[in-house]
């Protein structure tokens, strides 16, 4: 395989950097992620984290280095199909009700009426908004604008989800809920990726990349990293793990 690629690795971001302005956000990233894995991107806000899903994504492009995902050179129309990307704002279109977005956003894949029908009620019932669908977004609280964007992130039974911070605003239950939804999907061969903030998560990850000022601290499992650095918290690996960059 030419240009550094690995086998069996479905997202490969090789040297990417990105600047806004004078403002450095990433700088010379190498992430290569293989299929059926929850990979957590964790760290401060102002990170790079979301920046980094962007760039993934195709939302933005980079001004340096390469970045594939399932093979295809990104940015790439196609591949949207096969993405479910869950942003840290919500967009949401807050004059319809919950299930005219939901039916909107389906519609934009490719599905038959039966399919579209059957994965609106997956979604709404994962993420417990099926007596809230007809109310009109404008109505719905942080939490529940959160609970719709991750629904509509998994409409289309994606390939890849991408979720920036998807808990946050979301009671303890239903995080809960959420998790063991996510690690189900993996479990069926999906390929996810969460920011968060939250080390609790973190540990739920199957591998995590520790990111800090445009750069990547540490790689590895949650364990692995542990042991490295002797200790059994994340919270101390990344406090350690930046002295040692320091």
């Amino acid at each position: 395989m030419s240009g550094g690629e690995k086998l069996g690795m479905i997202i490969q971001v090789n040297g990417a950097s990105k600047r806004f302005g004078k403002k450095s956000v990433l700088e010379d990233i190498h992430l290569n992620i293989g299929t059926s894995k929850i990979y957590g991107l964790i760290g401060p806000s102002g990170a790079g984290k979301t920046t980094l899903v962007k760039l993934i994504v195709g939302m933005n492009q980079a001004d340096k280095g390469s970045i594939k995902v399932l093979g295809k050179q990104v940015p790439d129309l196609s591949l949207l199909q096969n993405i479910g990307y869950m942003a840290q704002s919500d967009a949401l279109y807050t004059e319809l009700t919950g299930m005219e977005n939901l039916r909107f956003f389906a519609s934009l894949y490719k599905m038959d009426k039966e399919t579209q029908k059957q994965r609106i009620a997956y979604t709404a019932g994962l993420v417990n908004l099926e007596s809230d669908l007809g109310k009109k977004v404008s109505t719905y609280s942080g939490g529940m604008k959160r609970r719709l964007s991750l629904a509509i992130a998994l409409i289309q039974d994606p390939e890849i989800i991408i979720l920036d911070e998807p808990t946050v605003g979301i009671d303890p239950e239903l995080r809960v809920t959420v998790w063991d939804e996510l690690l189900r999907l993996k479990d069926n061969g999906k390929t996810i990726i969460v920011t968060t903030h939250v080390m609790s998560e973190a540990e739920r990850c199957d591998m995590v990349s520790m990111v800090r000022d445009g750069g990547i601290l540490e790689h590895g499992s949650p364990d692995a990293l542990k042991e490295r650095y002797q200790t059994d918290n994340l919270d101390d690996v990344f406090l350690r793990a930046g002295r040692h960059q320091s």
